[in-house]
């Protein structure tokens, strides 16, 4: 995702006069911002560093989600409005047969040893912000078994 779509759908929110997903996006790019200056690149933000922002601060309103207690409503239809426009920027995830296909073609060497950790190791890198971790841990922990 690049920086100046999140900015321009921001000015559209405020011009709709659409409050609540103005802040939604609003926060998105302060995170990014806030990130950008903090590893030195504040000019040229890369879409790399978007998506990986965009991905915890969708994490972040998901946990918000879980943990709001029941009877406040009005802060889970807000937690609830503020995912489904954090998702819409969010990038799309690898299946997990995608992922699978991926360690089986890329890593072979690593998977024939059947050490999780290294397996582990060595895919992270390559899929980190690309997967979720959970679906990563499932299929190596499927290989090696």
């Amino acid at each position: 995702m690049q920086m100046e779509v999140l900015q321009k759908d921001m000015i559209a929110a405020m011009k709709a006069k659409d409050k609540a997903r103005k802040d939604a996006i609003s926060s998105l790019v302060s995170a990014v911002k806030k990130v950008a200056i903090d590893e030195g690149c504040r000019d040229n933000i890369p879409e790399e560093l978007t998506d990986r922002v965009i991905l915890k601060e969708l994490k972040t309103v998901k946990e918000q989600i879980d943990t709001c207690p029941a009877e406040r409503e009005d802060l889970k239809s807000e937690y609830q409005f503020r995912y489904e426009v954090i998702s819409e920027y969010a990038p799309k995830m690898l299946s997990e047969e995608e992922v699978e296909s991926i360690i089986k073609e890329k890593f072979a060497d690593v998977v024939a040893t059947k050490n999780k950790g290294q397996i582990m190791k060595a895919v992270m890198a390559e899929l980190k912000g690309k997967a979720d971790g959970k679906v990563i841990n499932q299929v190596v922990a499927k290989l090696c078994s």
